[in-house]
């Protein structure tokens, strides 16, 4: 795939819902999606306390602010909250249903299917209740529209599999520009690493494009 980071001179659109999404045409992002349980209330509620507070304590109001922290401020920003963020969904709350090779299988089919066509897929890991995905939209293309296809054709694919009904994805995700070859690369062994890190020994699918590289 070829690589496109952040352009700090090219026209950026920011705007933030309970997370703040930078987006930029022509860039890759950094995609991690989740499941409706995967985090339990009160403990999402304590990381948006604490995540909220540090914004305000940083002078951020409005999503047009975010672009005012300076680099170190985001990436402390990232150390204090994001790595928490993933830290919790790795604890493997909810019913996880994405560790049914059945269920897996479903949103890989997703996944490819606008793989090369509306999107390149880099590396991704299809985790027990989240999936992180690495992805350059086609021109044309946003990324609302990608992650849109991804969750609303998977949920209901999984949910007829499973005879449930109900929202299967939360509402939003978890995106951000990568900004250098290196953040790519750093991307791209945190995908491969994380099974492990979660210490997972089955329930999990490593892939790279429409390739899938190891099965848990």
């Amino acid at each position: 795939m070829p690589f496109v980071p952040y352009n700090p001179s090219a026209e950026t659109h920011v705007h933030r819902q309970d997370l703040p999404h930078w987006r930029q045409w022509g860039t890759t992002y950094f995609v991690t999606t989740r499941l409706a349980d995967s985090i339990p209330t009160t403990l999402a509620a304590e990381w948006r306390r604490k995540r909220d507070g540090w914004l305000h304590a940083h002078g951020i109001r409005t999503s047009e602010d975010l672009a005012c922290l300076t680099d170190d401020e985001r990436h402390e920003y990232h150390r204090e909250f994001t790595r928490q963020f993933h830290q919790l969904l790795d604890a493997g709350h909810g019913e996880c249903p994405l560790a049914l090779p059945a269920c897996a299988d479903l949103l890989i089919a997703r996944l490819s299917a606008g793989h090369s066509t509306a999107y390149q897929l880099d590396a991704w890991c299809i985790m027990p209740n989240h999936v992180h995905v690495l992805v350059e939209p086609a021109k044309g293309t946003t990324l609302g529209e990608i992650i849109r296809h991804w969750k609303g054709g998977s949920a209901y694919d999984i949910n007829r599999v499973l005879q449930r009904t109900g929202a299967l994805w939360q509402r939003e995700a978890y995106d951000h520009i990568v900004r250098s070859e290196a953040q790519l690369l750093h991307f791209r062994r945190y995908i491969a690493e994380n099974p492990r890190e979660a210490r997972l020994r089955r329930g999990f699918v490593v892939g790279m494009g429409s390739e899938v590289r190891e099965r848990g």
